[in-house]
Parts: structure tokens; C-alpha cells; sequence
């Protein structure tokens, strides 16, 4: 079974994990849910891998789960293997069904929700549960899954009354369910959610916004794929009423997504396929998303830019432009760890790169990643736009050729404090076509 393209191999040799898309770059990852524990970013998501041979698996195979917090503002770190396939008490072995987690907290405690194929094939998937003093585990994990509960995509709600609610389901119903205050059962049985629109429907997640009741999903629409909906109720119960699209399909894969508020901004996280050039092996991803005053959300676009705010001592990947005008991207040649690059820089061709954190103004130097197969022309750092105010000149010098890479480093021209977007501006001083190829920029005290 050969999955793997040029880009597959390029997405696994990437080693830094910053939080502009793909989040995670060193295994496939999908199916984020994403959770604030006590002002901390935590990320549960599904691991996508490619089956070994001779190893019969489903068409996502997928044999544990990885779990993230974000440090820093700006790199996810790796607890490892939070739960392994053949660690689930009640579940049949190497079954590379391990599909979409979440947790949540309740008291003192993380509880940590998971489908798996169950030994006793009473259905296609159960649901267990997992207890912890810490949102990185180590989880306990019960004997038995939740009884009267049959399905994927456990989705977790804990209203401000402090009950609990699970949503899970896949198909063309969706179902809800209280749990008890053991948090391992449910109270009665499950009940159908109302509202929905018809097609095949999962990845239940449910949040609280405004004292209104929030339950997104994915959806599938003919010849259109999948696509994030959302309803809204006035009980988390329901019934919903159906409010529209938080994103469209993407590239006619899957999706599957979560919603949560950090330090004020609302965040979609999602999945794409894109990297890998096949839909079986994913990254995760997040975007901003709005409300608007009604209290529907604004459609959200997938970027290459994504969340965060990369500051003094982070490395700008400045090809997660935000803007770009006369240049363009590709992947990086020569003996450079294989990533992506600026391209094709033309005079007065510019790109922008949002929301560098530049802190209290300690930044004095920043550095830059380039190569050059000419010797007459320069590149700009910029505030702004292509015209604000410039803040470091680079000379563009012959580096030995196009993909022979130097560090250089220049003096800040001036402190710069807060959030700025930059701009780099390229120009030539004969014409040439083609004036540097940039990997990244690096901000220093």
C-alpha cells in the first residue's frame, strides 16, 4: 500500500512545531479537539499512519493517541502516546481504529473520552473513558466502555451548572445524552438531536456562547463533501436550530473540527490533507473565527498563516505569508532541511507576514535565510505595508547559486515594540527576474 508523494516525505522531515499551519509537522495528526484548562492550551487529536506491510487495516488507520500543549505562545510540545490501541481494556486488538478523542475537566479531575472498537462486537464503536489529576494523564482507563452508548465522536459539554452532557454519533443521526455527576455513565438514554439537516452527519463538538447553546458538526453535502454546519438551541438538549457553515469543504476531504476561546479569540481548529496529497493522512490546523452581532459566525477560510504571534527568538516561516504580490512559493532546494521558500522574487515584489511580536522593543538584529544565483539588488523589512516605515536593509550577494543558502543579520534601524505585521520588499538593481530566494526571519536581542 504506497501512500506517500513528494510532499508526504517533505511534511515528515519538518522538525519545528509552530503554531501556523499545519500545527503539528512531525506525525499526521487529525480530528483536534482543543481544550483551555486553567489558561492553557491543550490539543486531543487522532494520529493518522501508514499501515505497516502485511498488516490488514481500515482505510484510516489510526493505532493510538499523541496529545499537545502549546508553550510559549508558539511551539506544541509532544507528550507522546497518551493512549495505545492495545492498552484499551475493553477493545479488540490491532484494530487502527482509535478515531476522535476529547477531554474535558470536571472538579478536579480530566476526564478523557475515546471511540474504539469494542472485543465483544456488540457495535462498530463504543466509547471509554479515562481518569486523571492532569490534562497530560497519565489516564486511568475503565474496564468497560459507557453502557447505551454506541457510536464515534464523543463530544463533550459541561454547562455552568456544572452537568455534563456527551454528544457523539455518525450517520445520518446525531445523539446527545446527560451524564451521571461519576461522569462514566449516562442518566437514561441517548435522545436524537432535532433540528439537524438531512445527510450523513458527525464529529459532534458543543460549546456555550452568549447563554446560547452551540452544537457544530460535520456534515456531508452531495457533491460537495465535507463541511463544518452549526445549530444553535436555548437548551443543550435541544431541539437545534440550523444556522449554516463555519467552513466550507476543503479539497473534497474530511473534516473535523473544534471551537474554543484563548486569551480572548475565538479559534476553529480543524483538519486538511493538503500537505500529505492524500486525504488518509492529515494535519491538524486552526484559524480565527467571528461572531457576528445576530450571534452567527462568520464563514472561516483555511490559511497558511494561521494563529499566533511569533516573537524574539522564534523563526518567521515567512512563506506563511499572509499576503503576497509578484513572488511566489515552492520547496526549498540544496542541502536546506526541506521545507518551503519564497520564490521567484521579482523587483518590487513584496510579502507580508501578520502579527510579529516584537515585545517591549528588546529586538536589535534580525536575521535572514536566503540564497542568490546574482549579485545586484537588495531586500527590505517593512512595517505595515510595502511603503510604512523600513526597519532593516539586507544586501542581496551571490551566495554560490540558487540553492546555496547563507544567515545574514542586520541591525534594526529602529526599536520596534508590540504586535506588528512586516512586509518584505525585493528589488533589483539591473531588472534581473529573479533577485533571492528567502526561507525565514529570525528577530534577536
Amino acid at each position: 500500500m504506497k501512500l506517500f508523494s513528494i510532499s508526504t516525505a517533505l511534511f515528515l522531515s519538518v522538525q519545528g512545531l509552530l503554531a501556523q499551519n499545519p500545527l503539528v509537522t512531525k506525525i499526521f495528526t487529525a480530528d483536534p479537539t482543543a481544550r483551555v484548562f486553567d489558561g492553557k492550551l491543550y490539543l486531543y487529536p487522532s494520529h493518522d499512519v501508514v499501515p505497516k506491510e502485511g498488516i490488514e487495516a481500515p482505510r484510516f488507520c489510526m493505532p493510538d493517541y499523541h496529545m499537545y500543549s502549546l508553550e510559549n505562545g508558539s511551539t506544541w510540545k509532544d507528550y507522546g502516546v497518551l493512549l495505545d490501541q492495545n492498552q484499551v481494556p475493553w477493545g479488540k486488538k490491532d484494530s487502527y481504529g482509535m478515531w476522535a478523542p476529547d477531554c474535558i475537566k470536571k472538579g478536579d479531575l480530566y476526564y478523557y473520552y475515546y471511540p474504539a472498537e469494542p472485543a465483544d462486537k456488540s457495535a462498530f464503536r463504543r466509547i471509554g473513558v479515562g481518569i486523571s489529576k492532569n490534562p497530560t494523564g497519565p489516564f486511568k482507563w475503565e474496564k468497560k466502555y459507557i453502557e447505551g452508548v454506541s457510536g464515534i465522536d464523543p463530544g463533550l459539554l459541561l454547562d455552568d451548572d456544572g452537568k455534563a452532557y456527551l454528544y457523539f454519533g455518525g450517520g445520518k443521526e446525531l445523539f446527545v445524552a446527560p451524564l451521571k455527576d461519576n461522569m462514566i455513565e449516562i442518566e437514561g438514554k441517548p435522545i436524537k438531536i432535532e433540528g439537524l439537516p438531512a445527510g450523513y452527519k458527525e464529529g459532534s463538538f458543543p460549546f456555550k456562547y452568549n447563554n446560547l447553546y452551540y452544537f457544530t458538526f460535520a456534515h456531508v453535502y452531495p457533491e460537495e463533501g465535507y463541511n463544518i454546519g452549526y445549530a444553535t438551541s436555548s437548551s443543550p438538549m435541544g431541539p437545534f436550530e440550523y444556522r449554516g457553515k463555519i467552513m466550507d469543504n476543503i479539497s473534497n476531504g474530511t473534516n473535523h473540527h473544534s471551537v474554543v476561546n484563548y486569551e480572548g479569540k475565538w479559534i476553529l481548529f480543524y483538519h486538511w490533507w493538503a500537505i500529505s496529497g492524500h486525504n488518509k493522512l492529515r494535519s491538524i490546523q486552526a484559524d480565527y473565527m467571528e461572531f457576528k452581532e445576530d450571534g452567527t459566525i462568520k464563514k472561516v477560510k483555511p490559511t497558511i498563516r494561521g494563529i499566533g504571534n511569533p516573537k524574539i527568538g522564534d523563526t518567521i516561516q515567512i512563506d506563511r505569508y499572509n499576503e503576497i504580490d509578484k513572488a511566489q512559493t515552492s520547496f526549498v532546494g540544496g542541502n536546506e532541511p526541506i521545507g518551503w521558500m519564497v520564490s521567484d522574487t521579482k523587483h518590487m515584489s513584496s510579502v507580508k507576514f501578520k502579527g510579529v511580536d516584537f515585545g517591549e522593543g528588546a529586538a536589535k538584529k534580525i536575521k535572514a535565510r536566503y540564497a542568490s544565483g546574482q549579485r545586484f539588488g537588495n531586500f527590505e523589512i517593512h512595517l505595515k505595508d510595502a511603503k510604512g516605515k523600513m526597519i532593516a536593509d539586507f544586501p542581496a550577494k551571490y551566495t554560490g547559486g540558487w540553492n546555496s543558502w547563507q544567515t545574514i543579520e542586520a541591525n534594526l534601524l529602529e526599536t520596534v515594540t508590540g504586535i506588528q505585521d512586516i512586509v518584505v520588499v525585493f528589488k533589483s538593481e539591473n531588472g534581473a527576474d529573479k533577485i533571492i530566494n528567502l526561507n525565514w526571519l529570525l528577530l534577536e536581542k
